[in-house]
């Protein structure tokens, strides 16, 4: 995902968060802050989970579009407002439109998921369903604005809309006035740039961290660069960070306020998504899980108090389950495993009896009896199991092993 931009360049200050907070007053929740045992144990002091994944959409990105809209000119809002996303920015949009009273026109990609189009469309929003990537989408509601004359409102790249989100940044500090280090996630920029002003402003020894997916990461070759940068299709299942190129508004405020941009992997990504599920009992989306993958790759190098903004919550139903599939496979918890057998009565039975002694769980089989690399009394057989770890998966392998069996993958 690219934007570009034609935003206003100018600084963010903490009188305009402060202006912010002051609008989203009965508009925008207060969002919890939770503490993790599990993940304070790792790091080694207190680490707490700001649940932006239970703002209202399910995101932080009503507080930047309220913000944004709110401050439209009477004109400007007879115009009506229109904006390009695949789901959180889409629904913050539709939502904070209808609250002011303002038309609101949505382009979404024809592939997005259809909970995420309905809610869009249910919070108030016109929604047309263009292209097949973002891109596409996007350029599409740029020219419906200059046709229209409806205000184009960007996901990230306007002070308005980082002034917004910097308002969690002032609930931060509210709830855990001792904190150190704060992680957040980044796509465009303008959460963690709006949370960076608020903070650094009142506490400039807290330390900001921002976490990028490695196979969408623009941040880190763009700051050693010292001007936005794009990166070429990126790539991850941590959507709401899919950006391939910051913004020009945050990328300034970032490049000044924030300590450090880490990246991580797409098995960190679903193994934190386990984890807020599990643990926290909090569903969040890759991208607001990021934080917490950050965390889990290196809780040493970070000085508690933690706090780690969950920046969304708003996970497909199917994506959520290839990437909890994807998550215990990486923790060791799920195994494929293709072995081979001489093809006669019994003998599935007597490959599951193996199993069974060494309790792994089978969740599937599957058979192949004809293929050419076959022999005439062979058949292949893939199972996926569920394991208790890396042990385990080692123990089930030995076993089959033992047993005669040919494990081919």
């Amino acid at each position: 995902m690219s934007y570009s931009t034609a935003a206003p360049v100018g600084p963010v200050t903490l009188d305009d968060v402060r202006g912010a907070q002051k609008m989203l007053s009965g508009v925008a929740r207060v969002t919890a802050m939770e503490g993790s045992r599990h993940l304070s144990r790792m790091v080694g002091s207190p680490v707490h989970l700001k649940c932006e994944n239970l703002q209202r959409t399910g995101s932080f990105k009503l507080r930047g579009a309220y913000v944004r809209i709110a401050g439209l000119l009477p004109e400007q809002r007879a115009a009506g407002v229109v904006a390009a996303s695949a789901g959180n920015h889409a629904q913050g949009v539709a939502l904070a439109s209808s609250l002011l009273g303002v038309r609101s026109t949505v382009f979404m990609p024809k592939g997005a998921p259809l909970p995420k189009v309905s809610a869009t469309r249910e919070y108030g929003a016109e929604v047309r369903l263009h292209g097949q990537v973002v891109d596409e989408t996007l350029a599409a509601a740029q020219e419906y604005a200059e046709r229209s004359g409806a205000v184009f409102i960007h996901p990230f790249d306007h002070p308005d809309v980082i002034a917004g989100q910097g308002t969690v940044g002032l609930e931060i500090l509210e709830q855990c006035p001792e904190v150190r280090t704060v992680v957040v996630g980044i796509g465009g920029g303008g959460l963690v740039a709006g949370i960076a002003v608020a903070v650094k402003a009142l506490r400039p020894d807290v330390r900001i961290v921002g976490v990028q997916a490695e196979g969408a990461a623009a941040y880190p070759p763009s700051l050693a660069a010292g001007r936005p940068v794009a990166v070429e299709n990126p790539v991850t299942m941590a959507d709401g960070i899919k950006v391939g190129r910051p913004g020009d508004v945050p990328f300034g405020i970032v490049g000044e306020l924030v300590d450090e941009v880490r990246t991580v992997s797409e098995d960190e990504l679903s193994t934190a998504l386990l984890l807020c599920l599990e643990r926290a009992k909090l569903v969040v989306e890759p991208a607001g899980a990021s934080p917490v993958a950050a965390l889990l790759s290196a809780p040493e190098t970070f000085a508690g108090p933690v706090v780690a903004v969950l920046s969304g919550g708003n996970v497909d139903p199917v994506l959520m389950q290839g990437v909890l599939r994807h998550g215990m496979a990486a923790q060791g918890r799920y195994l494929a495993v293709r072995l081979r057998l001489t093809d006669r009565p019994g003998a599935l039975a007597t490959l599951l009896g193996v199993l069974s002694v060494v309790d792994a769980n089978v969740l599937d089989v599957s058979h192949v009896r004809t293929h050419p690399r076959l022999g005439l009394t062979e058949a292949e057989v893939e199972l996926h199991l569920e394991t208790k770890g890396p042990e385990h998966c080692a123990e089930v392998g030995r076993a089959l092993r033992e047993a005669g069996y040919t494990v081919i993958a």
